[in-house]
């Protein structure tokens, strides 16, 4: 089987493994939110910061990789040991159409709406207020906020939350 990894968040513009090909697609059922307590990669347990989650419903617009044959089972257990250092992500294939029209089924990660980590939907002061402290092994949160807006925004994807709170960071 033929593996596609769908990136919504830094995995857009930090793949961290080798592909053949990329493109743009959506998965429907789930849609991006900063809806993430990060205690590793962008802040700590005590200052925890915020990262984005495939939280449910809706659609999601993001990258979709193709992996060579031959990686394949390398980049899973790359992305295992990056995205399930806490296991707040559950690891899911969703079906994703590709900007060509083609559909493909892709490796994802969605957040586990019962994991202590899952903040819900916030109140955008608070996602400001948390992004702002949040600094973490991946370094300072707003950066991961800024390099992700700019990334959606270069691929013509309108995310108004992320433009908010990038404008105020």
């Amino acid at each position: 089987m033929q593996l596609w990894v769908f990136g919504y968040g830094s995995l857009m513009w930090r793949p961290g493994f080798s592909f053949t090909e990329k493109r743009v697609a959506t998965v429907h059922g789930y849609h991006r939110a900063l809806c993430v307590y990060s205690h590793v990669h962008r802040g700590t347990p005590d200052k925890p910061g915020l990262v984005l989650g495939l939280d449910l419903g809706g659609s999601c617009k993001g990258i979709a990789f193709k992996v060579p044959r031959e990686a394949a089972a390398a980049t899973v257990a790359y992305l295992r040991g990056r995205e399930q250092v806490t296991l707040v992500y559950r690891e899911l294939y969703l079906r994703a159409r590709l900007e060509d029209g083609r559909d493909i089924t892709a490796l994802t990660y969605a957040v586990d709406r019962a994991h202590g980590q899952y903040a819900g939907r916030l109140q955008r002061q608070e996602l400001e207020r948390l992004v702002l402290q949040g600094n973490g092994v991946s370094g300072g949160n707003p950066d991961y906020v800024r390099n992700t807006q700019a990334h959606l925004a270069a691929l013509g994807i309108y995310d108004a939350t992320l433009e908010w709170l990038a404008a105020r960071l």
